[in-house]
């Protein structure tokens, strides 16, 4: 039950967090409001809720004394994919705050950039709330008043971090992947498991039919082998009109 719960809490960060960046993408660029910048400080808020109950989940499993070798292995893996997201999560808030700084709303001071993207980001940040429809509720100075909290959260992160390090010694190079690089983008994820929503990072190719499948490819085949005898055909043609006319 506990790796479960684990799992299911790990995967929730996981996707605030891929949320939480897929915004900070947006900053800067014509595609940048008050709204956007009023997701970014809600999503990066309940990322941080959520790795404070990862932590603290994880940190008296992994200083349970009784649990078995496997068990603790399993926690081992999960804490260190939880301090990759930490980690990930850290680099994103620093970039919102540089970008913030660059590209203030209230007094711009440069033109914003044409990126190319275009709509608003409502949807995803409305999945990371686990909300239908979001409510905007900032005031107009949301883009100066928040950069000074953005610093003081991006203090309090780093200083978890560390915090992580202390209590619990992981060496990642010593926990074992327990599946191939990339085979998470190759399976069916399940949608719903998690309360934050799901986003869907890749969409499965539609897969062929065997029979339509091995038709091509014995289509393919015959007209390799026609092409080959047409070839040869014509250079024995040419071979032997050169050879009379010498």
């Amino acid at each position: 039950m506990g790796k479960e719960e684990c799992k299911t809490m790990l995967d929730a960060l996981n996707k605030v967090t891929a949320c939480y960046r897929h915004l900070v993408i947006a900053l800067g660029s014509t595609s940048d409001s008050q709204n956007l910048r009023e997701e970014l400080k809600r999503t990066r808020k309940k990322a941080q809720e959520l790795a404070v109950a990862n932590r603290t989940k994880l940190t008296s499993l992994l200083k349970d004394k009784s649990i078995s070798k496997e068990d603790r292995a399993e926690y081992e893996r999960l804490w260190v994919l939880f301090s990759s997201s930490m980690e990930l999560l850290e680099v994103d808030m620093k970039r919102s705050l540089e970008i913030g700084q660059d590209f203030p709303l209230k007094v711009p001071t440069r033109h914003l950039i044409q990126t190319g993207m275009t709509g608003s980001t409502t949807t995803v940040a409305a999945r990371a709330m686990s909300v239908q429809n979001m409510k905007y509720e900032a005031d107009s100075n949301i883009d100066t008043a928040d950069l000074r909290d953005l610093q003081s959260e991006i203090s309090q992160v780093t200083q978890m971090m560390e915090e992580m390090e202390m209590k619990v010694q992981v060496a990642p190079w010593a926990v074992e992947a327990k599946q191939e690089a990339g085979a998470e983008l190759k399976s069916n994820m399940s949608v719903g498991n998690s309360s934050v929503g799901v986003i869907s990072i890749c969409e499965e190719e539609p897969k062929e039919e065997e029979g339509g499948g091995n038709r091509d490819a014995s289509f393919a085949s015959i007209c390799a082998v026609f092409v080959f005898f047409v070839i040869v055909t014509v250079a024995v043609v040419l071979g032997y009109l050169v050879i009379n006319m010498s």
